[in-house]
């Protein structure tokens, strides 16, 4: 059963490193092989907004040497951290991936912050994209401070609507809705939840093996993956039926369902009913754009596969504004057929 409260932590995340599987073809039914748990450090101990050594040092090495585009102007970037539902251990290191991502390509600099009353407009004004570090539950609020909260919300659309960029990993998604019930609960927040482009249902718990499909090989966000699929373990998410819709985002890349074993489609109750499992996908809001890549719940997926890396580095570009790509929903208006 998923806990849906922040718990301490301590308790936070303590699992296996997480096995990932580079060669494409391999059929990701098969088992992740058994791992010694987790250093009980950063996000795993009490002092959790601090990465891990190890895992900042595994890290820096996987990451790429160089951004896919030139930036048109020194970019900016605030992360924030906050987790006001479950509390992800690899916060801290997808917060200090962004970081030394910009720093070693140079196409960005980075502010990190675990508080949201940073998102005031005046403040935002100094950034060119927001990443959500697996923010969950009704980031964006002071529980004591209606009139805050709804100011804070206000920046926020604002920010994206008049030409910035928002990118979230994993439980981004996890956010502003009414509960973890088998449906995924009712939209809290039905203009944020559209912009995100679903909120989380059901997840097959770490480590779950999947095979990655690639579902747009043209778009320069996906050009490290060649158009070869792959295989990955993770925690790896499902949304809310109606809160996902490809005639809502560009699908990036999904799961192969048909490669998933029949005891783990099982394990989604009720299942979607188009099983479709998208993992990443960008979408334009306004003058803006956002970018969201669901797998970043185990530590493992910001260093064991450089291409997920790029990919993100990608997507953070595009939400910058500095790489174009097709945003266009996958289903175009009047189409009954997903470009799947």
């Amino acid at each position: 059963m998923r806990i849906r409260m922040l718990v301490v932590p301590v308790l936070v995340g303590i699992c296996g490193l997480a096995l990932v599987i580079l060669t494409t073809g391999l059929n990701a039914q098969q088992p992740p092989a058994a791992q010694p748990p987790l250093d009980p450090c950063g996000g795993r101990s009490a002092q959790p907004e601090v990465a891990c050594p190890n895992d900042v040092t595994k890290m820096i090495a996987a990451l790429p040497a160089k951004a896919p585009a030139a930036p048109a102007k020194p970019r900016k970037v605030l992360v924030l951290g906050r987790a006001a539902g479950f509390a992800h251990s690899s916060r801290p290191l997808a917060a200090a991936t962004i970081t030394e991502m910009g720093k070693k390509t140079g196409a960005w600099t980075t502010d990190t912050t675990y508080d949201a009353a940073a998102f005031t407009a005046e403040n935002l004004k100094q950034y060119d994209a927001v990443f959500l570090a697996s923010t969950t539950g009704e980031f964006l609020n002071d529980p004591n401070d209606a009139a805050a909260t709804a100011a804070r919300k206000k920046a926020f659309l604002d920010f994206i609507r008049n030409g910035k960029g928002i990118a979230g990993i994993h439980a981004a998604s996890d956010s502003y809705h009414g509960g973890a019930g088998p449906a995924g609960g009712a939209p809290l927040w039905p203009e944020w939840n559209k912009i995100i482009g679903g909120y989380f249902k059901f997840h097959w718990n770490w480590p779950t093996a999947i095979t990655v499909k690639i579902d747009d090989p043209a778009s320069p966000i996906n050009a490290t993956f060649k158009g070869k699929s792959f295989n990955i373990n993770d925690e790896v998410y499902t949304y809310a039926q109606d809160s996902f819709s490809r005639d809502n985002v560009h699908v990036l890349t999904s799961i192969d369902y048909s490669l998933m074993s029949d005891s783990d489609k099982k394990k989604e109750n009720p299942q979607r009913t188009d099983h479709d499992y998208a993992l990443s996908w960008i979408r334009r809001e306004g003058q803006g754009r956002l970018f969201y890549e669901a797998l970043g719940h185990h530590e493992s997926i910001y260093y064991d596969n450089p291409q997920m890396l790029e990919h993100i580095l990608a997507g953070m570009q595009y939400a910058l504004g500095d790489l174009k790509a097709d945003d266009s929903p996958s289903v175009k208006p009047g189409s009954k057929a997903a470009n799947r």
